[in-house]
């Protein structure tokens, strides 16, 4: 992006390079721990992104512990096992299918809208599901803004990973994140984006 460019936006360029530039998917990490006042702070930050109905289905489960991480690992890809058994935190994160249950107190203004999914349980697990994956993105920006390293996984087994942490049966488990101070050899190099004219179209 042009210098000029960038003073379009109404982050400072620090601000611009901690969240997006210099920020890359880490895959070892320092044994620095990340404590809760930090994990505390950072969805104090992004809890407020949106979601539709304000339903905030996304569900945050912190593994710190070895014994929780052991539970974990034998869920994972190959490839993913080693950098998460040493990640200092591990956050599983699932979509509550559930979520209609708080609109009663999360969309007051409309006193019957958890009426409208009681008998949609496909609807209800896809609004989920859209929504949750809104709250990770989010998140992972909170992360970085946190000045840590975030390193989504998608490569485990779902249905045991939501048997092994989630048997109430109401949790769909999206995506893994370990997260921590990079360590070394974090980075890959840096793969290809597509140019804004591949990506917007104007009518």
């Amino acid at each position: 992006m042009s210098a000029a460019a960038t003073d379009l936006l109404a982050l400072d360029r620090a601000a611009q390079d901690l969240l997006f530039r210099a920020a890359r998917t880490a895959n070892t990490f320092t044994d620095e721990p990340v404590d809760e006042e930090q994990v505390r702070a950072i969805h104090d930050l992004v809890r407020t992104g949106p979601t539709a109905m304000n339903a905030q289905p996304l569900r945050v489960l912190l593994l710190r512990s070895a014994a929780a991480r052991a539970r974990l690992l034998p869920y994972l890809s190959a490839g993913n096992r080693d950098k998460t058994a040493s990640a200092p935190l591990t956050a599983v994160l699932a979509a509550d299918v559930d979520w209609h249950d708080r609109l009663p107190e999360l969309f007051p203004h409309r006193p019957g809208a958890r009426d409208w999914f009681t008998g949609d349980p496909a609807g209800r697990e896809a609004q989920a599901r859209l929504n949750a994956a809104l709250q990770i993105g989010y998140l992972l920006i909170g992360v970085r803004a946190a000045g840590l390293a975030a390193g989504p996984m998608a490569g485990f087994d779902t249905a045991g990973v939501e048997r092994e942490f989630f048997p109430d049966g109401r949790h769909r488990v999206l995506l893994l994140m370990n997260i921590g101070r990079p360590g070394p050899d974090a980075w890959r190099e840096r793969l290809p984006r597509l140019d804004y004219a591949e990506v917007v179209r104007t009518l």
